[in-house]
């Protein structure tokens, strides 16, 4: 297959979330390299955006409004900007209901994704039983992409003057938030404020960080181990990058935090409940550990806590 030229246009989709953001690295240096000469643009969720302006493997990156089919003029307003755009290639990560619709919206161009009638379809029917990263891989490989690399944050730039005091400690990264729909993914609180007092009394500060909603769980934290730090609400993506490079290690729920604290090299203990399987989307890297339990609740402490120790 031949490489494409310098008019060569790429488009890459990526919507989220977060840990599957951070999952697709790999797979947006393995085209960034394979079209080394292109334009290449992702086009992703606000959320995510600024983030990735920062990033080595895109020249633009554009947002999804995420119409709905009756916003005919968002509608229209994004197939005109995805045409307008002329892409002669497009890699379809997020490989959604939404995404496969936009093969159709863009006109049919060079598609690399599950639509049907697509160039390069990833028609292997036990997609769904791989892992996120061997998925893409194995997608990217039908498109003409042989080698796809580990997801890897070393380019993320981090503002070293925030958290300055925290970083020059021996500190444990506590990542207690997750989907509120989904209670099963996660840990209760009070096994994570019984595990922050045990962090304490080795010497090390329990640092939580996550998203608004999760921080008047800092109540019952801070009722039982006073020393613990507030970062709920505090932390950019590549704030989270730069604790993660710091922190001694990290223990979290399934949730995308994890992920980004996982890929920064921090050594990391997850957790799983009956929802989601490690073995398809879980964290990699030799200093990533999961722990999966039928009843997140019935996982106990001295459990996590005697992994945490072997880190």
């Amino acid at each position: 297959m031949q490489k494409l030229d310098q008019q060569q246009r790429v488009l890459v989709i990526k919507l989220g979330a977060l840990g599957d953001l951070v999952q697709a690295m790999g797979s947006f240096a393995a085209i960034r390299i394979y079209h080394a000469t292109a334009l290449t643009v992702l086009l992703t969720s606000q959320s995510y955006a600024n983030f990735m302006h920062s990033s080595p493997y895109f020249d633009a990156v554009w947002v999804d409004e995420r119409p709905r089919v009756w916003q005919m003029h968002s509608l229209f307003s994004l197939r005109a900007k995805l045409r307008g755009g002329l892409f002669s290639r497009v890699y379809d990560l997020q490989t959604s209901d939404r995404s496969s619709f936009y093969f159709w919206l863009m006109g049919q161009p060079a598609w690399s994704g599950i639509s049907r009638g697509c160039a390069y379809p990833h028609a292997n029917p036990n997609r769904d039983r791989l892992h996120t990263i061997d998925r893409q891989a194995e997608q990217l490989a039908i498109a003409g992409i042989p080698v796809t690399p580990a997801p890897d944050l070393s380019w993320v730039q981090v503002d070293k003057t925030r958290f300055h005091s925290l970083t020059q400690e021996s500190f444990v990264l506590l990542v207690t938030g997750g989907s509120q729909h989904r209670p099963d993914k996660r840990w209760p609180v009070e096994h994570y404020a019984t595990l922050a007092v045990r962090i304490a009394q080795g010497g090390r500060t329990p640092v939580f960080v996550g998203l608004r909603q999760d921080g008047p769980q800092m109540t019952k934290i801070k009722a039982a181990c006073p020393r613990a730090v507030n970062l709920f609400e505090q932390t950019t993506l590549a704030d989270l990058v730069g604790l993660g490079r710091n922190a001694v290690a990290a223990v979290g729920n399934d949730t995308g935090p994890i992920h980004l604290i996982a890929a920064s090299g921090c050594p990391c203990v997850v957790l799983y409940g009956p929802s989601s399987d490690p073995t398809l989307c879980a964290p990699r890297g030799p200093h990533v550990i999961t722990l999966r339990c039928s009843h997140l609740a019935d996982l106990p402490v001295a459990a996590v806590e005697a992994v945490l120790a072997g880190l």
